[in-house]
């Protein structure tokens, strides 16, 4: 999927001609062109002036003489979600407010994965705008997501150099089979397989003609939606057990015997996984762990309240199989604004076009949230993902204004950096290398660290 950018680098520029991009990213530029080749040079300078006439829209400060020019909001909006990813890493320890939300509700950090899953789906339009061979855009796509799901297992599948013991090791018995760069794969291979495969050949030149052009796409996101929603609230969840590793272990019991629950103990996505993977193989430190009735230092982790439920030391994977499904919609949706790119030329057009579809999206995942579809992360629920997708929708137009129209692009290229060494900049933080160079390195006893010279963790 990617290669030397980032989570959702799916850039295939060798199958893109660049003229053509440079052309299709700058309408000057596209404008000047025609109308020299059809012999009218006046024509073509009087045509770019008007088009520069434009006060708010005009393109006056872009580099259009760059050979490498291209949609770079779309890289900084990745170095952007990069970096407030490493963001709430670190600071959310120190902030609960603005880490995970231990289970329903919105918080900073629950921002992060769908952005991600959004900027997989804008690049894949362009990657694909234009095919050779659909069979070997197809194989490149599988390799690439086989090379994602690989990354992912083996970073998150065990740990590497945990914060506390700086070991390292993956147990099979117990490997964690999902995670965020194995869910990022799967909705990328599901909406590049889309991309290549189901789009028609109608033109485009309004928005209806857009829907219907890629109308087996929505059809495609229809499915996943409604299929997702009558599995969440249609199947019955038993009573389950877990057992916990201690010495001598010990078994615990969970009552359900519900249909549709959507609090941590009882609900589908967890049981589906139980079901599918094992519940050794789930996330073993759940978020709702956090929750006040499982953690006394609540919205942080810390110590069981008494009578705490049995539930809150229950494994719980966050990306799991059927909160993948909404995850894929997300990247679908990321998709269609990729679409507006490619068959919308003007900045006035796109722009009203994206932020149409985003208030669209937000007012109707509250209006969920209001009637009962909470805002749930874990679960991703519909109205989690047409909250976070219409977030990713404003700042896309936002970034794209600042960037691709008003040119304020070497204000910010240290965005641009982290956007094309996304996957890098992950590895490192996932491996926890910074920590166990500020950590690892002590004299006398591991206490005596950098950490504490600076003055933290006195």
């Amino acid at each position: 999927m990617m290669e030397n950018s980032g989570y959702e680098r799916v850039r295939n520029y060798d199958e893109c001609d660049e003229n053509e991009e440079r052309m299709h990213l700058n309408p000057i530029n596209r404008t000047k062109k025609d109308a020299k080749e059809n012999g009218d040079v006046e024509m073509a300078n009087l045509q770019v002036s008007e088009s520069r006439r434009g006060i708010i829209f005009s393109n006056a400060k872009d580099n259009n003489n760059n050979k490498n020019d291209r949609l770079v909001s779309l890289d900084i909006f990745r170095g952007l979600t990069v970096t407030l990813m490493v963001f709430v890493d670190h600071a959310g320890r120190l902030f609960p407010g603005i880490n995970h939300s231990p289970w329903n509700g919105l918080t900073l950090a629950d921002f992060v994965m769908p952005f991600f899953l959004f900027i997989v789906g804008v690049s894949l339009a362009l990657t694909y705008k234009r095919l050779s061979s659909g069979i070997i855009a197809t194989r490149k796509a599988i390799l690439r997501a086989l090379k994602l799901l690989s990354i992912g297992v083996f970073l998150q599948g065990g740990f590497i150099h945990g914060l506390n013991d700086l070991t390292y090791g993956v147990d099979i018995k117990q490997i964690r089979w999902m995670g965020i760069l194995q869910r990022i794969a799967i909705a990328y291979l599901v909406a590049a397989l889309c991309e290549i495969w189901l789009k028609c050949n109608d033109s485009v030149n309004s928005v209806l003609s857009l829907l219907r052009k890629y109308r087996y796409q929505g059809a495609v996101v229809f499915f996943l939606s409604i299929f997702y929603l009558c599995l969440l609230y249609g199947l019955y969840v038993p009573d389950w057990e877990f057992q916990i590793p201690n010495v001598p272990p010990k078994t615990y019991l969970v009552k359900c015997g519900v249909r549709g629950d959507t609090g941590p103990a009882c609900n589908a996505v967890g049981m589906i996984d139980r079901k599918i993977l094992g519940i050794q193989h789930l996330y073993k430190k759940p978020i709702y762990a956090r929750k006040h009735e499982c953690s006394i230092n609540s919205p942080n982790y810390g110590p069981l309240p008494p009578n705490a439920p049995s539930w809150c030391q229950a494994p719980f994977d966050p990306e799991g199989f059927l909160s993948s499904l909404m995850a894929v919609v997300t990247c679908f949706v990321g998709l269609h604004y990729g679409h507006i790119i490619i068959h919308f030329k003007d900045h006035r057009v796109r722009i009203f076009q994206w932020m149409s579809l985003t208030c669209f999206l937000v007012i109707l995942g509250l209006i969920l949230d209001i009637i009962g579809m909470h805002i749930n992360k874990p679960l991703y629920t519909l109205s989690y993902m047409c909250v976070t997708a219409g977030a990713a929708g404003i700042l896309l137009a936002g970034i794209y204004y600042m960037v691709d129209v008003c040119g304020y692009r070497y204000k910010i290229s240290f965005l641009e950096w982290m956007g094309k060494n996304a996957l890098l900049i992950y590895i490192i933080a996932t491996c926890n290398l910074i920590p166990v160079v500020l950590q690892g390195f002590y004299w006398g006893e591991p206490r005596n660290n950098i950490f504490k010279l600076i003055g933290i963790g006195r």
